[in-house]
């Protein structure tokens, strides 16, 4: 294997598997930055560091007892928990959207919302985010390891090369999300991370149709459900994934109409009030 072939090879391992845990970082990254509760993103970035750790271990235990062989049920159940979590956080942050009600009083209201509940639940997403990619790139860089010079220059240079590239995303999206006006900052977000959760879900029902413990049905099945990553092209996975977004929208079209109605109350008192 020539190190030009290896660099190549080192790069995309990396940049693919962590693309995703990266994207997910950042924009919660960036909304707590944009909420006025900096101080809140340590626990995330250590829920992603705690996701390194643990990944090292889950590859050496793959390594050592499964011959090198990621689990399919356990994945499943990463990705499963990472989806609900994400599905939490995107409807939380769909909720505080109105930045009349973050302007009031953005510190006090960051305070009160961020709160220990809140913030483990961020922690957990950036744990489960790294740690569903983390043991599998581990195994696939020693696998390459292997099969090339060792972790000689070009590996290592392939590696960097990627780091260095996710890095500079993450940069990126933090300059952007900080001149975003509030209201679509926290809108974006939502939409992202519930997109996120829904490709967990289908992510999930592929590993576990690979285990032959659900059917796996792909007649009629439209082509960009694939070609975008929603899900593995099954109508088990569309179908859940429909479902899931059914439920979502009925939930914010009725977060929407009582917000609304409370609008119009309120500008009803006011003049009553007034006048008294």
């Amino acid at each position: 294997m020539t190190d030009g072939s290896t660099f190549v090879q080192a790069f995309i391992i990396l940049f693919r598997e962590g693309l995703e845990a990266l994207l997910v970082i950042a924009a919660l990254a960036a909304f707590l930055r944009r909420a006025n509760a900096a101080e809140r993103i340590a626990p995330v970035y250590m829920g992603a560091l705690a996701a390194v750790v643990a990944s090292i271990v889950m590859a050496w235990v793959f390594a050592t007892f499964y011959d090198g062989n990621h689990s399919d049920l356990f994945e499943a159940g990463v990705m499963l928990a990472a989806a609900v979590l994400l599905f939490y956080m995107s409807g939380w942050m769909f909720l505080r959207q109105d930045p009349k009600a973050w302007q009031a009083d953005l510190n006090r209201l960051a305070e009160r919302a961020l709160g220990a509940g809140t913030v483990l639940s961020l922690a957990g997403i950036a744990f489960l985010a790294v740690f569903r990619e983390g043991a599998e790139t581990i195994l696939f860089v020693h696998t390459l390891a292997k099969t090339a010079n060792g972790f000689d220059a070009a590996l290592l240079g392939g590696l960097a090369a990627a780091t260095l590239a996710l890095v500079a995303m993450f940069v990126a999206m933090q300059w952007l999300a900080l001149r975003l006006p509030l209201r679509p900052m926290f809108v974006v977000t939502s939409a992202f991370l519930f997109f996120m959760g829904l490709r967990m879900v289908g992510q999930a029902f592929q590993e576990l149709q690979e285990q032959a413990l659900i059917p796996f049905t792909t007649d009629g099945v439209p082509a960009f459900v694939s070609e975008w990553g929603l899900s593995n092209g099954s109508w088990e996975a569309l179908g859940t994934q429909l479902a899931i977004l059914a439920v979502a929208a009925a939930a914010a079209l009725v977060s929407l109409r009582r917000k609304g109605g409370g609008g119009t109350e309120a500008r009803e008192a006011r003049p009553v009030s007034a006048a008294s």
